[in-house]
């Protein structure tokens, strides 16, 4: 099955159900991040929620412009129809959390932290995630589209459930016991990606071949020579 065509039978991610009323403003100290806060149709504009400690927290149609969750622990929390719209998500702990028809666009993720959580009905577009750690987490109809996943761990996570990487770099990405089957890699970098054999059942891009072969090779402990005679 081409790429093209696993899309095709595929449903896309569903889109946030925030609706054409306007959010009203969150506002400090009103606003505040605090353990098992809830929060509904609120815009963030601007936000500085850096360095929190809330857990179980619930956003339901909320969207974060420029909001910044640097280094915060956010565990067990769900955002629910919400988007966030060039945000700072750098070290955000989100354990066992859940994202629900959700599009994150613009944004920087490095180094997030969201094992064993859920992500359902996600587009995540145009996104800095190096280093992020999906370890045992569960993806449902999610888009990656042009994002920097390098050295991203999705080791252990179950992409089973309707999962495209389109232009996006995967350079040393951990796959290892990772179950892949339906996934579509388009255009991904693939260089260096650990746990190579858990791709059995993926679909990817016939360009994308070359890096992977290598990756591949490694794996089976493979010595590829080359014209010269060296070997690689």
């Amino acid at each position: 099955m081409s790429p093209s065509s696993a899309r095709s039978a595929r449903r896309p991610p569903t889109a946030p159900r925030i609706g054409k009323a306007a959010l009203a403003p969150a506002v400090l100290p009103d606003h505040e991040l605090e353990e098992e806060a809830e929060f509904a149709r609120l815009e963030f504009a601007n936000f500085d929620l850096s360095g929190r400690d809330a857990v179980l927290v619930e956003f339901d149609r909320c969207r974060f412009v420029g909001t910044t969750f640097n280094g915060t622990r956010c565990d067990r929390t769900r955002w629910v129809d919400c988007r966030f719209d060039s945000c700072d998500l750098a070290n955000l702990s989100a354990e066992s959390s859940g994202l629900v028809r959700v599009e994150v666009s613009g944004s920087r993720a490095t180094g997030v932290r969201w094992r064993s959580g859920v992500l359902r009905d996600v587009v995540i577009n145009g996104c800095k995630l190096d280093l992020s750690a999906f370890h045992g987490t569960r993806f449902e109809r999610v888009r990656f589209e042009g994002c920097n996943l390098t050295q991203a761990d999705f080791m252990d996570a179950d992409l089973t459930g309707g999962v495209e990487f389109v232009d996006c770099d995967l350079t040393r990405a951990r796959f290892s016991q990772a179950r892949m089957a339906g996934a579509v890699l388009t255009r991904c970098v693939l260089d260096g990606i650990q746990g190579v054999t858990s791709l059995r059942g993926a679909v990817i891009d016939p360009t994308d071949l070359v890096s992977l072969s290598y990756a591949l090779a490694q794996a089976l402990g493979i010595v590829i020579a080359t014209d010269d005679g060296a070997t690689r």
